[in-house]
């Protein structure tokens, strides 16, 4: 599937409605993007909420700020 979409004035783009459906990517959800030799690579990143991580915490770690970091990132804590 081949989409493209157009940059505003304001560096802004708009997801096709075919690909936020098909990754469920909505409000909140996070782009990342990466450099690569040919171009660039986009990875979507869902919003990560309290249900979301609630349990993760199994360990001893207790700086917050790698806690949040690694639960952003989808990693078991």
């Amino acid at each position: 599937m081949t989409s493209t979409t157009k940059i505003s004035k304001g560096f802004q783009t708009v997801v096709p409605s075919e690909i936020r459906k098909k990754f469920d990517v909505g409000p909140g959800d996070v782009l990342e993007w990466k450099s690569t030799k040919n171009g660039a690579k986009i990875r979507f990143r869902k919003k990560v909420t309290i249900d979301d991580i609630f349990g993760m915490v199994d360990g001893p770690e207790t700086d917050a700020v790698e806690l949040k970091r690694k639960a952003q990132r989808g990693e078991k804590i």
